[in-house]
């Protein structure tokens, strides 16, 4: 018979842990991204794909993706838009200021499970911090992987989050890379228009047969893009999205990021698109 553990031997899920700010920086208007380093005991390990809750001290928590390499044990990165109190909080927090930190959670990005395919990322806007680690991960691996192939749209130029990143991957030679944006600004010379524009011309060039795909961004984005993979002939249980919803508590409790019969912080955020692709259609009232 298997002992039952101690009280208080097994860490609370609901309790933070303290995190110092080691290193943060704005991405662009409204966006910033922070490195944290824990006070008491080991750095956080993640899969990517994964969130953790971030606490504000005085304000509140909410649920952020981990934007960093999960390979680099030494850092823990987020990457957070100003749209709330709490979010706006986290995004002004500067070197050596403190934030609470529970996690990780969450289902990852199947990316392992993937090798020997073409990995085809689509992003959209913010969506590109959750895509991050796993196109990390594709790269540190990439003699792993048949290809690489990432999409990457926004309304504007002035939008674009890790622009000067995704340029040093678009140098490499063993990548393709297209950039666009919805609204061109003076300047401006890349591509413009949505993103499945760019998507279906990639999908001519690979076989659809070796295509793995990860999408995140707006749901809209998403289901379009899905669509033109589907029409591309790349199988549904390829396809992978990452959605978040609402979530509170981070462990199925409080009941609300329910989705049908899912609760995303605890089955997701990742699921298999086929999984969640009717329940996407439908409006929220």
């Amino acid at each position: 018979m298997t002992a039952m553990p101690k009280p208080g031997a097994m860490p609370d899920p609901m309790v933070p842990r303290r995190f110092r700010v080691r290193k943060a920086w704005d991405e662009i208007d409204g966006v910033a991204t922070m490195e944290l380093d824990p006070v008491d005991g080991p750095q956080i390990a993640f899969q990517p794909g994964q969130f953790n809750m971030l606490y504000a001290f005085g304000v509140g928590e909410i649920a952020v993706s981990i934007s960093g390499d999960a390979a680099r044990a030494d850092t823990l990165t987020h990457t957070t838009r100003a749209v709330g109190a709490v979010s706006t909080a986290i995004t002004r927090l500067k070197a050596g200021d403190m934030v609470g930190v529970r996690g990780p959670f969450g289902s990852a990005w199947p990316i392992a499970e993937q090798e020997g395919r073409h990995i085809v990322f689509v992003a959209g806007g913010l969506g590109l911090a959750p895509l991050r680690p796993a196109i990390y991960h594709v790269l540190n691996n990439r003699d792993r992987y048949a290809g690489f192939t990432l999409v990457y749209g926004a309304r504007s130029p002035s939008e674009l989050v890790f622009a000067d990143e995704v340029k040093d991957w678009k140098s490499r030679f063993d990548t393709e890379i297209e950039v666009t944006v919805d609204h061109a600004a003076p300047g401006w010379t890349g591509h413009v228009g949505v993103v499945t524009t760019w998507l279906d011309k990639t999908l001519l060039t690979v076989d659809p047969a070796t295509v793995s795909a990860f999408m995140c961004g707006p749901e809209i984005m998403m289901r379009f893009s899905a669509a033109s993979l589907a029409n591309a002939g790349v199988a549904a249980e390829r396809q992978f999205v990452s959605l978040e919803r609402n979530m509170k508590c981070a462990i199925g409790f409080c009941g609300h990021c329910q989705y049908g019969a899912d609760f995303i912080c605890r089955d997701g955020p990742v699921f298999r698109y086929d999984a969640v692709a009717a329940r996407l259609k439908l409006k929220e009232f």
